[in-house]
This record gives C-alpha cells, sequence and structure tokens, in this order.
C-alpha cells in the first residue's frame, strides 16, 4: 500500500552499517517528511554488522586499515579520528586505548565503530528536516509483494514503536508492513563450508569467529593447545592474533590454499591514487585462461615498474595496491571480453591473491604474527594446501585432512577455526527473505559473476527480464558482482565500507528523488524520458555556468550535515535551478522542467561525491567543501 499521500515509509532491512550509513543519508538528504523504519534481526548488530559489533570483536581486534579511513563520510576524511579523540565515551575502555590519542595512520578497535555509526545516526535525526521520522525495528523480513508502487513487507517477531498500519501476517507472530520504498541492506551470508559437515556443533569447531560463542572458544583455550585456522585472509589473523596476545604458546597452523600473506602497511602509509596507462595487451581478443593470465602477468610486472620508477617515494609494499586501484577503470572493458564460465573460475580461484593485491592490513594486527612465523620455533606456520574435510577424532580433537594434490597431510588440532567466509552466490543463501525474492523473480543472481544480484547503476533489483523490479535498492555486499563488472572494484573493495560509502549516497539521493517525483505527480517521468539522468552530459545543453553554480551548492547541501545550513543551500539551489531556464535538449511534453533540472543537478552532485578516481582528501579540495583537514597526529 503506497503511504505517498501521507508522509512516504522507506524500510531499511538491515541495520548494520550498509543499513546505517543508508539511513544517515535518508535522513540527511529528505527535503519533506519521510518516515524511515531500521529494521534489525539482531538487536547485537544495530550500528555494527557482523564486523564491528561488541560481542564478537574483542578490544584486539582493530581495523584493517588506519583510523583514518575508517570515516563513514568520504567527504569528511577524518571524522572518525576526530569523534575518537574528542566525542568518544571512553568510560568503559581499557587503559591501553582509553589512554590513546588516536591519528590518521594507527590502530583503533574495531568494537568503537559501532558506538561512532550510533553517535552518527543520533546526529542525523536531531539535524533531520520537520516531520522526518525514524524508527528502529526489531524484527525479521521474510517476505515482499509488489503493492500500489510499493511493497508490503511480512516481518517476524517485530517490535517497534510508532508504527502504524500494520495488519496480521500470514503466520503466527507475523506483521504486514507497507513501504514505498525497500532498501535491502542484509550483509554477509554465511556460508557452510562442505568439508565440514561431520562437525558442524561440535564444541571443537568454531564456524563463526566474530560471534560470542566464537571468542569465548578461542579466549579460553589452553595456551600450549594446537589450532588449526581455515584460511589466510584478514579474519584469519584476528583469531591468530588474539590467541598470540593472551600467550597462546602452542602450535597455530594458518591453512591456505593460495599460501597468500598479506602484506603490512607502512606506518606512514596514506591512501593514494596514481594514474596508469590503459594495459592495451589485457584488451587483446580472449584466447583462454592461461594464455590470458600469462598477458595479465607481464602486464603487471611492467605496470608495477613503472609506479616504482616514476613514484619513488611509494613504499615497496604499497606498489601493488596501487596499480591494482590505477587498474580499476579499465577493468570493466577487460571483464567483458572474458566469458562467463572463464570469468567466474577466475574470480574463484584468484579471489584472495587478489584481495591481497588489493589492500593490506595495519601493523598492529600483523606484527605479532609475523613475529611469531619468523622466529625460530614460533607457533605460527602457514600450510598451503586445500582442506578436503573436518572430522572428529578418536581423541576428542579433529582432523584436517588436505587434499593429495596440495600437502596431503593430515593435522590433529584442539580447536578449528573456520574463515571460510561469505555465501556470494545468492541462490545458495538460505535465509527466508532471499528465498522469497528469488522464487518470485524480485531478485536475480547476478549472471557474469555468480556474485551477488542483478542490479542496475542505482541499486534498484532487476528482474529476469532485466527490468526495475519495483522500488527495492541495495547497499553493499549484494551488489558485488555489479560493482565487479561496472566499475572493477574487486576483492573487498566490491562491498566494503568504501563501497558502501558510495552507496549510501548514490541510493538515497535516488529514493529521496523517486519519493518527491511520485508525490508531484512525475512517478513516470523515467519510463516516459528514460535518459532525464544524463540530460546535463553535453556541455551545449545548458548554460554550464548556471548549472556548474547549481550542482556545487547541492555537492554542499548533500555534504552538509547540519539542517539550518542544509535549507540555506537549498534555497540558494531553488534560485539558480530557477535562472537557469531549463535544458534545450527536454522534451517538450516535459511538465515541471525545474523539477527534472532539479533531478538532473542531484545526480551530477552524486556523482561528483563518489568520484573515486581521487583520495578522499583531494576530493574534498577538489569539491570546496571547507578546508581540508590536516592530518591528525
Amino acid at each position: 500500500m503506497s503511504r505517498t499521500g501521507a508522509r512516504p515509509r522507506v524500510l531499511v532491512v538491515g541495520a548494520g552499517l550498509a543499513g546505517t550509513a543508508t539511513a544517515i543519508r535518508l535522513l540527511h538528504f529528505a527535503r519533506r517528511p519521510l518516515e524511515i523504519v531500521l529494521l534489525e534481526r539482531r538487536p547485537d548488530y544495530r550500528s555494527a554488522g557482523v564486523a564491528y559489533h561488541r560481542d564478537g570483536n574483542p578490544w584486539d581486534h582493530v581495523f584493517n586499515i588506519q583510523a583514518g579511513r575508517m570515516s563513514v563520510f568520504r567527504e569528511d576524511v577524518l571524522d572518525f579520528v576526530h569523534w575518537a579523540n574528542q566525542e568518544a565515551d571512553r568510560r568503559d575502555w581499557p587503559q591501553r586505548w582509553a589512554a590513546r590519542k588516536f591519528t590518521e595512520q594507527g590502530p583503533a578497535p574495531r568494537r568503537i565503530f559501532q558506538d561512532y555509526l550510533d553517535d552518527r545516526l543520533a546526529e542525523a535525526r536531531r539535524e533531520s528536516c520537520p516531520g522526518t521520522v525514524l524508527v528502529e525495528a526489531d524484527g525479521e523480513a521474510l517476505a515482499m509483494d509488489p503493492r500500489d508502487r510499493g511493497f508490503e513487507v511480512t516481518i517476524g517477531h517485530l517490535c517497534a514503536n510508532g508504527l502504524d498500519g500494520l495488519r496480521p501476517g500470514p503466520l503466527p507472530d507475523t506483521k504486514v508492513l507497507g513501504a514505498d520504498h525497500v532498501v535491502l541492506a542484509t550483509g554477509l551470508e554465511l556460508k557452510e563450508p562442505p568439508f565440514a559437515a561431520e562437525v558442524a556443533g561440535h564444541p571443537s569447531f568454531v564456524r563463526n569467529p566474530y560471534s560470542a560463542a566464537g571468542v569465548r572458544a578461542l579466549t579460553r583455550l589452553r595456551p600450549d593447545a594446537t589450532v588449526a585456522i581455515v584460511g589466510s585472509v584478514l579474519s584469519a589473523y584476528d583469531s591468530a592474533g588474539l590467541l598470540l596476545r593472551n600467550g597462546h604458546t602452542g602450535r597455530i597452523h594458518l591453512i591456505s590454499k593460495s599460501g597468500t600473506i598479506f602484506r603490512t602497511y607502512p606506518d606512514t602509509h596514506e591512501h593514494g591514487v596514481v594514474r596508469l596507462p590503459r594495459p592495451e595487451t589485457l584488451l587483446e581478443p580472449y584466447r583462454g585462461p592461461e594464455e590470458f593470465l600469462a598477458r595479465a602477468g607481464a602486464a603487471w610486472r611492467a605496470a608495477c615498474s613503472t609506479v616504482r620508477e616514476q613514484h619513488p617515494g611509494i613504499a615497496p609494499v604499497i606498489v601493488s595496491e596501487r596499480v591494482a586501484k590505477a587498474w580499476e577503470p579499465y577493468l570493466p572493458e577487460i571483464i567483458e571480453r572474458i566469458p562467463t564460465d572463464d570469468l567466474r573460475r577466475l574470480l574463484d580461484e584468484f579471489a584472495t591473491t587478489i584481495a591481497a593485491l588489493r589492500v593490506g592490513a595495519v601493523k598492529y594486527t600483523m606484527a605479532v604474527i609475523e613475529h611469531a612465523m619468523r622466529t625460530p620455533d614460533g607457533p605460527v606456520e602457514l600450510v598451503v594446501g586445500k582442506v578436503q574435510a573436518i572430522t572428529p577424532a578418536r581423541s576428542g580433537r579433529l582432523l584436517v585432512s588436505l587434499a593429495p594434490q596440495h600437502d596431503g597431510r593430515t593435522l590433529e588440532a584442539d580447536l578449528v577455526v573456520s574463515n571460510f567466509g561469505r555465501e556470494s552466490d545468492y541462490a545458495k543463501v538460505d535465509g527466508p527473505l532471499w528465498r522469497d525474492l528469488l522464487r518470485k523473480g524480485i531478485a536475480v543472481p547476478h549472471e557474469r559473476t555468480g556474485r551477488g544480484l542483478e542490479v542496475d547503476a542505482c541499486g534498484t533489483l532487476l528482474d529476469g527480464d532485466g527490468q526495475p523490479a519495483g522500488p527495492v535498492s541495495t547497499v553493499g555486499v549484494p551488489r558485488e558482482g555489479d560493482e565487479i563488472v561496472r566499475h572493477g572494484r574487486t576483492g573487498a573493495f566490491a562491498f566494503n565500507l568504501a563501497a558502501i560509502k558510495n552507496h549510501s549516497v548514490s541510493v538515497a539521493a535516488h529514493v529521496v528523488e523517486q519519493l518527491e517525483l511520485r508525490q508531484e505527480g512525475l512517478y513516470d517521468i523515467a519510463a516516459r524520458h528514460p535518459h532525464y539522468r544524463s540530460y546535463a552530459s553535453n556541455p551545449e545543453e545548458a548554460d554550464r555556468a548556471a548549472l556548474e553554480e547549481s550542482v556545487v551548492l547541492e555537492v554542499r547541501r548533500l555534504a552538509t550535515r547540519e539542517r539550518r545550513e542544509r535549507e540555506a543551500l537549498d534555497s540558494r539551489l531553488i534560485a539558480s535551478i530557477h535562472s537557469m531556464g531549463g535544458l534545450p535538449a527536454l522534451p517538450a511534453d516535459v511538465s515541471r522542467p525545474d523539477r527534472l533540472m532539479r533531478a538532473v543537478v542531484n545526480r551530477v552532485a552524486v556523482e561528483r561525491l563518489n568520484d573515486v578516481s581521487v583520495t578522499p582528501r583531494q576530493l574534498r579540495r577538489q569539491l570546496g567543501i571547507g578546508n581540508v583537514d590536516k592530518p591528525e597526529g
């Protein structure tokens, strides 16, 4: 049931990082009364998700990247660092963190990010436009049905105050909630490792190290116990580091199919972007995976050599990160040449390697592990091999058998920690909501990569015919495949905080735009004029000076957190748009051309805010958003 005639309702399914970041932007961007329902099935995950919630992140778990890259606002570079130093409540912090001054390049404990997002959400609620309401609801979305330009969502165990229009659901303890727009921010989906079927539920098997039970198993383990950690990605280092910092002396096996070890960021590392020429050899006709990998290796080595020669100030361990970032704009065209089956195999085989090339880890995490690996008789050993099976041993311990074509041996361990990771194929996701959406054709698995779902450039779900499935948007992990083929973002950068920052901006802006157009009777404008978003792309189509002034005002409005300043900028923006006189390229039958022009200006402003070709600090300078912050510390 549509609520547009009253106050539109946006239901955000998932209140972890992606959902909270999007709710913050919705509260900032809305210019008219709006109801935002932030639904979370696990209260302990609110403003945190699996990566940051307190129960699964002891104080020794720090961010993989530097604290200066953890702001939820890409255009406000050091917001998290400033919050941690000036606003955070440290009364319950351990002394080693309570006494610390956080710096841009330094570490920070992951668990405090939940407090940071809580505070920024509360601030956004206070500074939202009059009549805008945020409802934080507990419950699980189970099913969705299209209704009257919106959706009716069946929710189990709903607990919320102030929601109207609810009706009983089809099952006991369910309610049906109408929404004008739904944002799916469901986060990581747990993947069930087939090799561990016999030990599921075994007390010596930790399936989720970021759970309260997983942390207890690691911290209560006797110091001389033997541990096998399946995987060598960054989450594996959290488990190993936690053991070592608690005085563990027993053998720790880091089992990796690829043998990949992540790089350690230098103490002075800063995010940077270099420009490299397009790797032309990778755009030659595709002739099979082996030949392609040979070309890719040669082009990669040449690009790394170029960076070392032309940018001698870049630390050697950062060169691969700079090249991987510089290649992102070229990857969509390269990927387009690779057949689907080969593309999927390459992504699966080299997932960890790609991730290690694109990002490293902070010294706080890596130093203790590297020391334990390099010291004679150190407790940490890297085991290269593919796990074939984990089975119970007669001794009560667990046996980890490696595939014959790899190591081929069997390890016996007192505790096995699985970092087998997430389920990226949504056809295999076990949650009731995703099963329902796929069964009804509202969501379709990403065809090219098998990762995530089919979405358009705005993050709207596409149905089996490639058409928008309705007013339903996605943020974060479900967009992994699209990020790979559309933007060339690989590894965790397809769905991590960096991607979520951009998703939250573009999705919130799109949702607000669509709701406003609907309220003004322009709901079908996209269908009648599918190119309305790009009318300003040609410099001859408008008065560029006036357009530029409007875009700058809109950028500043979108980036402003104080309501009074946003309202002042909005008034100036309306006057600027009226002075433009419209766009010559607009079709003659367009009603309210000023409103259409507003949508065009917003689109250009969002693209500028989401420009990943520059660093956040460069973006701030480029957009003229206040003074560029000096590094703190």
